[in-house]
């Protein structure tokens, strides 16, 4: 009997879930506010199915088949965008962007605090230990730019979100693999919005970052990238085509975090 009536009613997509459709796995995202299907083709071709709250695999299904042609179309565009970003050492001189403008590795000895990295006259300074050892070296320059991300943005956050009238969501960095950024409902959070920023986007110069967290807290009003998504982008940001080409060709050559054995 049990078995019967869940045929008859399929279990409603769950947020998280991995979904295989023909062969093409999709991670399923849930959202209460969403009112249809849409699909995302991520930059590292990896592929996110968005759902409404309470919609099951089958209609998924469903979904997925009508726009398959769309889907692998973009999906080899996607392909053959793959990242260009280089791999780094943790050697003297190395080069490291930030905020658009570029910072030579000095290693040091005698750091106060030898597991993290910092930024002084220009220079970003790591201990010999710490570049001898990859793993920890990496670890401490993904810290640094988590850390000195979240300064920059916690004040660049507030007057976006007010020209946009969303309200200001909570931020972290972190790593997000090869996205630059999410947004969480408060639906979702129960509670503030959260905007996630992937920590290599501080990389970019600042003009390009502002272009994400506009993106970003758009989806606080617009869940997916439909027409209203977009029109909304442009009134707080009329050149945003602009920065969104400038951000697809510059992002790709960034470091994503890579670093080949110490020689």
């Amino acid at each position: 009997m049990t078995a019967l009536a869940e045929d008859r009613y399929p279990q409603a997509l769950r947020d998280d879930d991995l979904l295989t459709v023909d062969g093409l796995t999709f991670r399923v995202r849930v959202s209460a506010r969403r009112r249809r299907f849409a699909l995302t083709v991520e930059a590292d071709a990896t592929l996110t199915l968005h759902a409404p709250k309470g919609r099951s695999a089958p209609d998924a299904e469903e979904f997925i088949r009508a726009h398959r042609a769309w889907l692998m179309s973009r999906r080899a565009l996607r392909e053959q965008g793959r990242s260009l970003s280089p791999s780094k050492r943790l050697v003297e001189g190395e080069i490291f962007r930030y905020l658009g403008r570029t910072y030579r590795l000095a290693l040091v000895d005698n750091e106060s605090n030898s597991d993290r990295v910092r930024l002084a006259a220009g220079r970003l300074l790591m201990s010999h230990e710490l570049a001898e050892d990859t793993a920890r070296g990496r670890a401490a320059l993904v810290d640094w730019y988590c850390r000195t991300g979240q300064a920059w943005v916690s004040g660049r956050l507030q007057p976006w979100a007010a020209r946009m009238s969303v309200p200001e969501p909570v931020v972290d960095v972190r790593d997000l693999g090869d996205r630059w950024g999410t947004y969480r409902s408060e639906e979702e959070e129960r509670g503030p919005g959260r905007m996630s920023l992937g920590w290599p986007l501080f990389q970019l110069p600042m003009h390009l970052i502002d272009y994400v967290i506009a993106h970003e807290l758009a989806h606080a009003r617009i869940p997916g990238h439909d027409a209203r998504f977009w029109r909304l982008v442009r009134q707080a940001l009329p050149e945003y085509k602009e920065r969104r080409i400038e951000l697809d060709d510059l992002g790709r050559r960034m470091w994503m975090g890579e670093i080949l054995s110490w020689p």
